[in-house]
């Protein structure tokens, strides 16, 4: 894959645009919300209306506490109308949503896909009625988006398994047998995180240093789904050491098996989202680390593509990703993940993320104060 890195600012410069989006805590968590045009409207032209599709709201919590969020803050900062709809998972649900949206008027459509023949579907019928379409942190193979906004998801899956490996290496575990417990297998996303925590542990399964063992995908990310397959893995393999889950919600799926066998704490587990359940997790030791992804910085680029070509415009994006699939380069911005430990832990409270009234509740408080979060 070849792909262009925007650092936040060559990302809004790279763009050329002129949103502003603030930076308020509240926000909208209904299944739909949607906006109309202030006195503020960017631009002398009156902007089209933007649609934007979420996946669920059972895979992350993100998609509803944080990008809904962020995303009706730009738009409403930019004084366009807006529609933010969650398909809950259910694909037809989300090609009707689709269909609704360009009926209503949306001249714009973004997209967080539920896996790339649905999204596929969805951006080439809205591209053949002259909408135009921004693919939302994963990427649709074989589609035709206009753009794509999204992480570096391969840097994220090696900061998992660099994470991993640190966890490992600081309980001195000699020859771990290491389980991968992945996301699901109609998202690219998870594809290339995969990649990125594979071109860690790889080497350390070909040297000896660790044993691979159960290596599993999990359906439409379900963490449901992921205790029972973490279970089976541990039946399987009583003596895993360590568990690279792709995100906060499998690896708290993994914790709760581990902790039916007292072995919470021992065995490193990895994490992604930098959820209030995963920090916390950190902060009670269960998980040894997560991903920060700034989702406001990513909801913010998205927002003032999505403005921009509302508004007529079209904008330049300086980076591209190869879309494999449908043999194409995608203009995209992307942005740098980080790795979050304990002892940073309080970086994503001091960025707004997530405030330490939500995080540092009942018994996490000392964990708090031993962590620096004040």
């Amino acid at each position: 894959m070849r792909k262009g890195i925007l650092s936040i600012g060559a990302a809004a410069a790279a763009l050329t645009l002129g949103l502003t989006a603030c930076g308020g805590e509240s926000g909208d968590t209904s299944a739909q919300s949607s906006g109309a045009p202030s006195s503020a409207a960017a631009g002398d032209a009156k902007p089209g209306k933007i649609g934007v599709i979420l996946p669920d709201s059972k895979s992350s919590a993100r998609w509803e506490t944080a990008d809904r969020k962020y995303l009706e803050e730009a738009f409403k900062a930019a004084g366009v109308q807006y529609d933010i709809q969650n398909a809950q998972g259910d694909k037809t649900a989300f090609q009707t949503i689709a269909d609704q949206m360009i009926t209503n008027g949306a001249t714009v459509l973004m997209i967080v896909n539920l896996d790339s023949g649905t999204g596929k579907a969805v951006l080439d019928k809205a591209k053949s009625q002259g909408v135009a379409t921004i693919d939302y942190d994963r990427l649709t193979l074989g589609g035709s988006a206009s753009y794509y906004v999204s992480f570096d998801n391969t840097a994220v899956g090696k900061l998992q398994g660099e994470g991993l490996v640190k966890c490992l290496t600081d309980k001195k575990a000699d020859k771990p047998i290491i389980a991968e417990l992945n996301g699901s297998p109609t998202d690219n996303n998870a594809t290339l995180f995969k990649q990125g925590y594979d071109s860690v542990l790889q080497p350390k399964y070909d040297s000896g240093d660790y044993k691979k063992g159960p290596d599993q995908s999990v359906p439409d990310w379900d963490n449901t789904q992921a205790g029972t397959i973490f279970e089976q893995m541990l039946t399987q393999e009583p003596k895993i050491a360590g568990v690279l889950a792709a995100n906060d919600g499998l690896g708290n799926a993994a914790i709760s098996v581990l902790k039916k066998q007292k072995l919470n704490g021992k065995v490193p587990v990895t994490g992604q989202d930098a959820t209030v359940q995963g920090l916390q997790n950190i902060l009670a030791g269960d998980q040894c680390m997560t991903v920060y992804k700034a989702i406001k910085k990513e909801a913010d680029a998205a927002a003032q593509l999505a403005v921009s070509l509302a508004k007529g415009e079209k904008p330049q994006a300086s980076g591209t990703v190869k879309d494999t699939e449908g043999n194409r380069d995608v203009p995209s911005v992307l942005l740098e993940p980080q790795a979050i430990y304990f002892d940073n832990v309080k970086d994503v409270v001091a960025d707004g993320f997530v405030s330490k009234d939500e995080l540092c509740t009942g018994d996490f408080a000392d964990k708090c104060t031993k962590a620096g979060i004040s």
